[in-house]
């Protein structure tokens, strides 16, 4: 077993994952994982730099997880940096920072690495599921099925918050491609005016999303063929808040989540819900983070065009997704 540390840096927030890794037999196991709402890429697609708050609370972050990794004896250290950092100018001063920090270089990956990494932490225990391994029962939308059954090829689809990856493969990724309609993107593109988020949208914002992410979906299947996909999985908080949500969960629970099944029917009731919902409503949900309360409805509506294009019954959530992709590269 080698102990690795993978962070994951992305435009919402920024990961953590500590694990002992066995490439021998495919084993992850955790020792710790959490989650910061950072919003490093607070303003970047209007201004094109990262602002200094949003700096310092990624350093804030960085410093606490150091500690961390520290404290685990973790050997080997890998930070990878997503959509934020790679599309602003002063991306040279958060690389810097992080550095004298950590003590490793923040590697700012492309849409396609990002794209990899993510298939790899997604699929590798669907793998394991598929030739026999250990099967969990689905839930919401699964129709009596379980995990063990699913068809290849899979469609991963990692919905953060600057970008979405879209990634077609088998037991190996055959087609990826990474394109501009995160979650936190599309909210300061369409729904923020004079710096308050409108509350809840009007329908012709919602329109305004709507027109960005078949765009971008069209753009995406001129490399990927997402209609292939005979399962889609799907990644990150706005999926995993869905499935949350889904099952009535009275707060936030990983394992219940974690390759649980949500059907089309309710992603759009869902979607419908939070879009039609005010602040205050939308953080009530028990399953709700603080900081996905505003930027929710966006990465809702991106899952259930997704699902639209190809004609998915079902989404299967993974909570296993670009972090242990990291971790695993690094073992």
């Amino acid at each position: 077993m080698t102990r690795v540390a993978a962070i994951d840096c992305g435009t919402n927030s920024i990961r953590l994952l500590v694990a002992d890794a066995d490439p021998a037999t495919g084993e992850l196991v955790d020792l710790d994982r959490r989650m910061t709402i950072v919003r490093l890429g607070q303003g970047v697609d209007r201004t094109g730099r990262l602002a200094p708050d949003a700096l310092e609370r990624t350093f804030a972050a960085c410093r606490e997880y150091a500690t961390i990794v520290k404290d685990h004896g973790a050997e080997r250290l890998r930070f990878v940096a997503t959509s934020a950092s790679r599309d602003a100018e002063n991306r040279d001063e958060f690389v810097r920072g992080v550095l004298d920090i950590l003590g490793v270089e923040p590697e700012v990956i492309s849409g396609d690495q990002e794209a990899e990494f993510s298939f790899t932490g997604a699929t590798k225990e669907l793998t394991g599921l598929n030739q026999g391994g250990a099967q969990r029962p689905s839930n919401e939308g699964g129709g009596g099925r379980r995990a063990g059954d699913l068809a290849k090829p899979y469609l991963v689809v990692d919905i953060g918050g600057g970008s979405t990856e879209f990634v077609v493969g088998e037991d190996h990724v055959r087609a990826a491609r990474s394109v501009d309609i995160g979650c936190v993107r599309m909210t300061e593109r369409h729904l923020v005016h004079d710096g308050v988020v409108s509350d809840p949208p009007a329908p012709e914002q919602i329109e305004a999303i709507r027109a960005d992410i078949e765009a971008a979906l069209d753009l995406a299947e001129e490399s990927v063929p997402l209609r292939e996909a005979r399962t889609l999985v799907g990644l990150a908080g706005s999926v995993t808040t869905i499935a949350a949500i889904a099952q009535d969960l009275p707060e936030y629970d990983s394992e219940a989540i974690h390759h649980s099944r949500v059907s089309y029917d309710r992603v759009r009731e869902i979607t419908e819900r939070l879009l039609s919902a005010t602040h205050a409503e939308r953080a009530a949900i028990p399953s709700m983070h603080p900081g996905r309360v505003d930027v929710i409805g966006a990465g809702a509506l991106v899952l259930l065009s997704v699902m639209e294009r190809i004609g998915a019954d079902e989404v299967v959530v993974s909570e296993h997704d670009i972090l242990d992709g990291i971790a695993w590269s690094v073992a």
